[in-house]
């Protein structure tokens, strides 16, 4: 089994009331909402991370102002030649404030569409499990910074 390691960083932009949100385009063409960010370059601090892929994503400059917390995933999924993928992401989630910019969509990226949405609809949207993530991690603001016990 082909080990994988993902770090990534993300943004929870929360202003009047209104989450901001990409539009990830997967692989099979499926498209869901996501929080800005993504994958962090080699010698890439997070912070500089999550600053690059949300004006990337959205067209915002951003500034993180907390950190939430971190949130660790694990799958396993088939890759080419009958291999399997044993795959862990490590996301990095900030609340942050958008200092500057316009709202515009991404062009050749990993997602199609920006957009704030109000938080009361946030839960109704086709979204991936990182969403709710950040979102708990802003309510609640669990002290040790762990995802998984924000949950409970």
């Amino acid at each position: 089994m082909h080990e994988e390691l993902r770090v990534a960083a993300y943004a929870v932009c929360v202003r009047d009331g209104m989450m901001l949100l990409a539009r990830w385009v997967a692989g099979d063409g499926s498209k869901r909402w996501t929080l800005p960010g993504g994958g962090m370059d080699h010698g890439e601090d997070p912070y500089d991370t999550v600053v690059r892929e949300a004006e990337e994503e959205t067209g915002y400059a951003v500034r993180p102002v907390t950190l939430l917390g971190v949130d660790s995933i694990r799958r396993t999924y088939p890759r080419r030649l009958g291999t399997t993928a044993d795959f862990h992401g490590l996301r990095i989630v900030y609340e942050a404030e958008v200092t500057g910019g316009e709202l515009r969509h991404e062009t050749n990226g990993s997602t199609d569409l920006a957009a704030w949405h109000p938080l009361e609809s946030v839960t109704g949207l086709d979204r991936v499990g990182l969403v709710d993530v950040g979102l708990t991690l802003w309510r609640r603001r669990p002290a040790d910074g762990r995802a998984a016990d924000a949950g409970s």
